[in-house]
């Protein structure tokens, strides 16, 4: 049995969880045709949590995946938190931002029992997460309720130690990949690789299913990672100009813009290394800086500059959130993308 027949899928397509760029509208598109539409969570309260979950479920029947961070939330730090507000004070004076109203908060927050007790009505037919696993307890409880656990791996020891701790599929991230690298085991930059290098050394060293995951943004490029032993794969950036994208305005242009051609791997707007296009905040405060509090605490201040800046029509402080390959990028509907991807497995849509 293939993986998306036992997921239930047309195909074994799965679209990125993407925070702050989409919500369910986008997962329900791909869910009816054929793919694994992601939500992604972190940045939901539980209400709305509960809502989005609502909504999948009045408008699909198909299998679909919610997406969690599993990262220990930092203590904070009052020196750190100094440092990085005296960093960016040219910024707050520039924009006529008022750092002492910025409130201070995670932003983020990782799975909880909290968030279980509202996923448990639904049941949801995979829930993945990123930086790890949760607890042993909570992982069993949601593998109690019948939903498959993937996870995401950067590394082929990451990979290794999620097989260990009881994932059911491996997401293999390549260093392509937009948005939060799933690193976890180390903070060394240095063992992140492309996703042609990391597959088939992840397919060689687990048992699991692996997904492709990184630099993927068209049908040539699924079956270019099928033909490499892969049981699936995954893509984000390519849905970003999607309609039920929630994409802004400033961020779309920037996909279509060169600009797009030169994104790097940054800590400067939440305290974790992510890929994004690079703008005067990565130019200037990083792409990595030591100054940055741990993640996810710099995220307010970020936010205030962002919003500030967003005003004046500027992307200088937006994470324009993309991958190395924004190729397959297109103004059409995500059921129209995700059948145009379907091609590279050899089936029809």
């Amino acid at each position: 049995m293939t993986y998306s027949e036992q997921l239930g899928l047309q195909f074994p397509l799965i679209q990125a969880p993407m925070a702050g760029v989409q919500g369910s509208a986008l997962a329900i598109a791909v869910c009816n045709a054929g793919g694994l539409g992601s939500l992604p969570c972190a940045m939901l309260s539980l209400d709305g949590l509960q809502a989005e979950l609502g909504a999948i479920k009045a408008a699909t029947d198909r299998p679909y995946n919610v997406n969690f961070f599993c990262h220990v939330p930092p203590q904070p730090s009052p020196a750190a938190d100094i440092a990085w507000r005296a960093r960016l004070q040219p910024y707050f004076d520039e924009f006529g931002v008022d750092s002492s109203a910025i409130p201070a908060g995670p932003g983020r927050a990782p799975f909880s029992d909290a968030a279980a007790d509202v996923l448990e009505a639904f049941k949801p037919a995979v829930v993945s997460f990123h930086f790890g696993l949760p607890t042993p307890k909570l992982l069993a409880r949601v593998k109690s309720w019948g939903s498959r656990v993937l996870a995401s791996a950067t590394t082929v020891e990451e990979a290794l130690w999620l097989q260990a701790q009881g994932a059911d599929a491996i997401i293999a991230q390549g260093l392509e990949a937009g948005g939060h690298r799933g690193i976890f085991l180390t903070e060394d930059l240095s063992t992140q690789v492309g996703t042609l290098a990391l597959l088939p050394q992840v397919v060689k060293a687990v048992s699991l299913p692996v997904i492709a995951a990184g630099g993927i943004a068209d049908s040539a490029g699924v079956a270019a990672a099928m033909a490499l032993g892969t049981a699936g794969v995954q893509v984000g950036t390519a849905y970003l100009l999607c309609t039920e994208a929630t994409t802004s305005a400033l961020h779309r242009a920037a996909l279509a813009s060169p600009a797009a051609a030169h994104t790097d791997v940054t800590n400067v707007f939440t305290g974790r290394p992510a890929r994004g296009m690079v703008n005067r905040a990565i130019r200037e405060l990083g792409p990595i800086s030591d100054l940055v509090p741990a993640f996810p605490l710099p995220a307010p201040t970020m936010a205030a500059l962002r919003a500030a800046a967003e005003r004046m029509g500027k992307n200088d402080f937006t994470p324009l959130w993309a991958g190395q390959n924004v190729s397959g990028c297109a103004e059409i509907s995500a059921a129209d993308l995700t059948r145009r991807l379907a091609h590279g497995f050899g089936l029809a849509a």
